[in-house]
């Protein structure tokens, strides 16, 4: 079990602290376009398929930056990566504010706003690399608890673009906190002397060979991408089934994002404890069996609820995997920490396209989320299967830390 007290005395709390507000203020303006999407789809007669392209797109372009700033996190350091992806993040925010007037524009705003989206392979390993393993998922949940910024989002998007009567005003506004953001991690951010030396792009690729680095993909793709996609979808999923509000779709979209928001860094906790193998198998079979109770399209209260617990599960599920990936690649963490949260920008581009264009095609949203519950309980075999060799190479009982130390780096998948 973590002591809390003895974690207290370690690592680096200013980097941690700045690790988390990256994070919390890149996640709400990544998934900004989430709420907004009911009230542009009327401004621009989107239909099911196109306002699922609109809120994907972000997910799509954070994918594709983190391998970069992964790879940027391993040269110059986490700080200075995460100082020019704050900077860059202001792009998107401007052009939304005072020139996105055509659906063209709004793409490229969206594919843009995915800088936001890369802060995940700068703000993890700043936070990662100041801790030992007996403390990293508790840690990686701390820092990745900033995902709460979906809340953000969610809660004030509509309501400002209601209150000014303009959606550009929005992006105006979001300027401040990531202006706000920019000078408090260049102040207490500090990059950790246990930083892994830079590695070449040929030692890169020789990670990508091992079977474990894909694993953690579909892995996290599954966990984090169902956080991301269902926050960035549901507002749409609340308007166009139940006939809400915009405001009021987002205000049940808080509710459920909440739940994945503040369990990841109880997921994180618990995964020290009793270990990210078991975690995982539980939470994915509480995933798919929330998202098969969803696909009945029960009741606005009932598919809250169950809304509300798959997202816990979802969040809990990220913490897991980051305490098991630290433990695989160690010294590898800035670029696996880029290719894994790749995956899960993909897994969270894939989600809203599964749910939207199955509507569109068929009516109904039944068919989509009996897909992500499938999706769910076949991890759980894979992981089944393949824990076995992980317990003879690398990792201890379960999940946890593994007592006798061994090379993570030699390990032949």
């Amino acid at each position: 079990m973590v002591d809390r007290k003895s974690f207290m005395q370690v690592g680096h709390k200013g980097s941690l602290f700045s690790s988390f507000l990256y994070f919390d203020m890149s996640f709400m303006v990544w998934v900004l376009l989430g709420p907004l999407a009911v009230i542009l789809s009327n401004d621009f007669n989107l239909n099911a398929a196109e306002k699922a392209n609109l809120v994907a797109l972000p997910t799509l372009g954070g994918a594709v930056l983190r391998l970069v700033l992964g790879v940027l996190t391993d040269k110059i350091g986490p700080k200075r990566t995460g100082q020019i992806g704050l900077s860059l993040t202001l792009i998107p925010l401007l052009w939304g504010w005072l020139f996105a007037n055509t659906m063209g524009e709004m793409y490229f705003v969206a594919l843009m706003l995915g800088i936001a989206g890369a802060s995940f392979a700068a703000a993890l390993p700043l936070a990662s690399s100041w801790y030992p393993p007996q403390y990293q998922g508790l840690a990686m949940g701390i820092a990745g608890a900033g995902n709460s910024g979906t809340i953000f989002a969610t809660l004030f998007a509509n309501r400002l673009a209601q209150h000014y009567g303009d959606w550009h005003v929005v992006f105006g506004i979001a300027l401040i906190p990531i202006l706000i953001t920019l000078i408090i991690f260049s102040v207490l951010a500090k990059d950790s002397p246990n930083k892994p030396a830079p590695k070449t792009l040929k030692e890169y690729g020789k990670v990508l060979k091992q079977r474990d680095s894909w694993l953690f993909c579909l892995f996290y793709s599954v966990t984090f991408g169902g956080f991301v996609g269902m926050a960035s979808y549901l507002t749409i999923f609340f308007n166009s089934q139940y006939g809400l509000s915009p405001v009021r779709a987002a205000d049940f979209t808080t509710l459920c994002v909440i739940g994945g928001s503040f369990f990841r860094p109880v997921g994180g906790w618990l995964a020290d404890k009793i270990g990210g193998i078991r975690m995982l198998m539980v939470l994915y079979g509480v995933v798919g069996i929330m998202m098969a109770g969803i696909s009945t399209l029960p009741s606005l209260s009932l598919t809250t609820v169950m809304l509300f617990v798959a997202m816990m599960a979802f969040g809990m599920g990220n913490g897991s995997v980051f305490q098991l990936v630290p433990q695989r690649f160690r010294t590898e963490i800035g670029v696996m920490t880029g290719i894994v949260g790749a995956a899960g920008g993909l897994g969270g581009y894939f989600l809203p396209k599964i749910l939207g264009n199955l509507k569109l095609s068929t009516g109904s949203f039944t068919p989509g989320f009996l897909i992500l519950s499938g999706i769910a309980l076949s991890c759980i075999v894979i992981i089944a299967v393949v824990q076995g060799q992980w317990k003879r190479t690398w990792i201890g009982e379960g999940g946890k830390v593994k007592v006798t130390p061994a090379n993570m780096d030699t390990v032949q998948a």
